[in-house]
C-alpha cells in the first residue's frame, strides 16, 4: 500500500512538471529574424508591441493567436497599415483580418483596402491593407473621428478548423502615413494626445515635464507637429491678392479725379 502511494506521488510530480513544458511547446508571438524593427507581437492591447512608422515589424506565432501592435499617428496624417501573413504549406480554407483601434480603443473604419481576405487551400501568403481616415486635430465628443495618439493593430485568423489551430505562421506589419496638408486642418486641438497613461503623471522630470507611462513612441517632431501647413501659405496668399484687388478696383473706379475749375466767360 505504501509503495502504491509513493508511485502515485511520483507520477503526480512528473505530471505537474510536464504540464508547463507542454504548454511552452506551443508556438507564441516570438522573434522572427532581424528586420530592423520589432520582432515580437503582443497578445492584448496592454502588451501591444510599439512600432514606429516606416518600420517593418515581424513575429512568429500560431494560427488562432491574436497579434497586437501599436503605433503613433499625429494630426494631418493618413496612416496605411499593411500586413502580410505567410501560411504553412498545408492548411484548410481560412480568413484573416486586420483591425485598427484608436487610443480610446474604438474600432476605426478603413477608407479602402483589403481588410479581410480569404486564404484557400494551397495559398501560402495573405496580404491585408487598411487605409484609415485622416487624423483630425480635434473632434466632437460624440464623433468617431481619428484623433492624435496611439493606434492599435490586431491581426488574427477567423473561421478556422480544428486541424489548423496551432500551426506556425510568420507575420509582417508595416505602417506608413501620408501628410494631407492644410486641406485636413480643423479649428481646435486636443489638450493631450490619446496615449495610454497620458493622464498618469507619477513623477516630474528635471525640466518640469512628464512623459506617458505605457506608451514611449511619438512622432519625430513631437505631438501636434503639424501646426504649420500649406493652409497658412494659401491664407496669406489670399490676403495679399485680396488687398491688391482692392487697390486695383479703387484705382479703376475713382475716375480722373475732380474736374478742373473753368473761369466764367472763358
Amino acid at each position: 500500500m505504501r509503495a502504491v502511494r509513493v508511485l502515485s506521488a511520483a507520477l503526480l510530480t512528473l505530471g505537474l512538471a510536464a504540464a508547463p513544458a507542454a504548454a511552452d511547446s506551443s508556438p507564441s508571438p516570438e522573434a522572427s529574424g532581424d528586420s530592423g524593427g520589432p520582432t515580437r507581437a503582443g497578445t492584448s492591447f496592454r502588451t501591444a508591441t510599439e512600432v514606429e512608422q516606416g518600420q517593418t515589424a515581424t513575429a512568429r506565432a500560431s494560427t488562432g493567436d491574436y497579434l497586437y501592435w501599436s503605433f503613433p499617428a499625429d494630426a494631418g496624417q493618413r496612416p496605411t497599415v499593411s500586413a502580410t501573413v505567410k501560411l504553412p504549406d498545408s492548411h484548410a480554407s481560412q480568413t484573416w483580418q486586420v483591425d485598427v483601434y484608436d487610443g480610446l480603443r474604438r474600432r476605426q473604419a478603413c477608407q479602402y483596402g483589403a481588410q479581410t481576405r480569404a486564404a484557400g487551400q494551397g495559398t501560402t501568403t495573405v496580404e491585408l491593407a487598411c487605409v484609415l481616415r485622416t487624423v483630425r486635430a480635434w473632434s466632437e465628443p460624440w464623433a468617431n473621428d481619428p484623433l492624435p495618439g496611439t493606434y492599435y493593430v490586431r491581426l488574427t485568423a477567423l473561421k478556422l478548423t480544428a486541424d489548423d489551430l496551432g500551426q506556425p505562421v510568420d507575420a509582417e506589419l508595416r505602417v506608413e502615413s501620408k501628410d494631407m496638408g492644410g486641406a485636413a486642418a480643423v479649428d481646435g486641438v486636443l489638450s493631450e494626445p490619446l496615449v495610454p497613461g497620458i493622464a498618469s503623471r507619477p513623477e516630474e522630470e528635471a525640466d518640469g515635464s512628464s512623459s506617458a507611462v505605457l506608451a514611449g513612441l511619438e512622432p519625430e517632431d513631437g505631438w501636434t507637429s503639424g501646426w504649420w501647413s500649406d493652409r497658412w501659405v494659401w491664407t496669406a496668399a489670399g490676403g495679399i491678392l485680396a488687398a491688391l484687388a482692392g487697390v486695383f478696383g479703387y484705382r479703376l473706379t475713382r475716375g480722373p479725379g475732380r474736374p478742373r475749375h473753368v473761369p466764367p466767360g472763358a
